[in-house]
């Protein structure tokens, strides 16, 4: 296998908080560039709440170029209307990574717990305690959302096709 370099863009897809992270895979050896959230207000029109998820995943992606994006698929739990929110939420993000190139891989919940803990049902703090791990932080990434965004750009790490 050839030593691959690339930057990759996670994304952690909700209507109310989108997390996004950045690793640099170079070979085997992962590292976090950065971490963050988009956080939108409930009382604001569903449209400027996407439009603000693009806005800040588009400028994300301009000023990190990342070349690939691991991001979490929907469940489809219990709650039918915040499934959907989350889809729209996701859909603002993916129109982000298409209008700038960037090769996406789509990853369930339990893709992306199996790739950071080796178990599918993994608890959140177990992923954010490898995600941690896995990048040589400091601390836990924080929120949650971003930590979930960060293991999503390890699951297409260890997952996409690495002929690139």
């Amino acid at each position: 296998m050839a030593c691959i370099t690339r930057t990759i863009l996670g994304i952690d897809p909700g209507l109310a908080n989108t997390g996004w992270g950045l690793v640099k895979q170079d070979g085997y050896k992962l590292s976090c560039l950065a971490y963050g959230c988009v956080s939108t207000k409930a009382e604001d029109p569903l449209e400027q709440r996407l439009g603000k998820i693009h806005a800040q995943i588009d400028a994300v992606i301009q000023r990190f170029e990342p070349t690939c994006c691991g991001i979490e698929t929907v469940w489809f739990g219990q709650n039918i209307t915040a499934a959907f929110a989350t889809g729209q939420a996701r859909g603002a993000a993916l129109v982000a990574c298409a209008q700038h190139g960037v090769q996406v891989g789509e990853y369930s919940p339990k893709q992306i717990k199996l790739a950071v803990v080796g178990a599918g049902s993994a608890e959140k703090d177990q992923v954010q305690y490898m995600v941690r791990q896995l990048l040589d932080l400091p601390d836990t990434p924080k929120p949650d959302h971003a930590a979930d965004a960060l293991a999503a750009a390890i699951c297409f790490a260890t997952h996409a096709d690495v002929a690139e």
